[in-house]
């Protein structure tokens, strides 16, 4: 059986598909590309595949993972094509690579977000994230299925900055001329989880940020937290520094190019 391990995008109108609407429209490309799936055992057989920390409904991303099982061997390159082919604009395959170690959700340690918020001063953005990381804890509220919950979202913020307009990461959610403010944060994956929304709910109590329409949040990257280097690495680069080490008579790969390691803002 062979494992292979996609990272793909939520980007435009695609951001708002939940998670379920996501699996089914993956599971329609596998069917449309012919993709040899394993699939479980039991009454009701489905294919194996494995999603892992998906983004929230509403947010875009440009760096979600899955790991599908196949029954017959397959290029990783030529599959990313046909898959990209077989799936909606908006949810693209951007990087495939042969599954050649384990623990790929565990690799999974912190994510780089992007929050665009539209009608506020730049300055202002900035004077708030400055009084966020200043902030020994800045404690937030949000609604489970058990009822209210307070916890501290400024433990898990590794860091919180102003960027200029030109880092968006998509040209398609550049702002008009209007007044607007980036921020680039760096999110620790802890229990319980901090959300980009829980970090703006956290402005809004230390410095009383609150942007006149809902925010544009983007997930940039998620990875492996390097605190030497303060960088998000990518996940998959131990499966592709695997196949560049196997011997010759294994498997070809594709030599599929990976995505560089996301930093964080000093």
């Amino acid at each position: 059986m062979q494992r292979i391990r996609l990272r793909y995008t939520k980007r435009g109108r695609l951001r708002f598909t939940s998670h379920r609407d996501f699996q089914r429209a993956f599971e329609r490309a596998l069917r449309r590309a012919e993709v040899p799936m394993a699939y479980s055992a039991g009454f009701t057989p489905h294919p194996k595949v494995s999603y892992a920390n998906a983004a929230p409904t509403g947010t875009g991303s440009e760096a979600e993972y899955l790991e599908i099982a196949l029954t017959e061997h397959r290029d990783p390159r030529k599959l990313w094509e046909l898959l990209d082919e077989s799936l909606p604009d908006g949810l693209d395959i951007t990087d495939a690579v042969e599954a050649r170690t384990s623990g790929l959700a565990d690799r999974l340690t912190a994510s780089v977000w992007e929050l665009r918020l539209d009608g506020v001063e730049p300055a202002a953005a900035e004077r708030a994230a400055a009084a966020f990381r200043a902030a020994d804890t800045v404690e937030v509220q949000r609604r489970t299925k058990n009822g209210m919950r307070t916890f501290d979202a400024r433990a898990a913020v590794v860091s919180l900055d102003a960027v200029g307009q030109e880092a968006l990461a998509s040209r398609a959610d550049r702002p008009s001329d209007k007044p607007c403010a980036i921020l680039r944060l760096v999110v620790r994956h802890v229990t319980p989880a901090v959300r980009p929304d829980d970090v703006l709910s956290g402005l809004r109590a230390v410095a009383d940020l609150a942007p006149p329409v809902p925010a544009a949040v983007t997930r940039l990257a998620q990875g492996l937290f390097d605190d030497e280097t303060g960088t998000v690495t990518d996940p998959l680069a131990p499966d592709r520094e695997a196949v560049t080490a196997a011997p010759a008579d294994r498997h070809p790969q594709s030599g599929v190019a990976g995505s560089a390691a996301a930093t964080a803002p000093a």
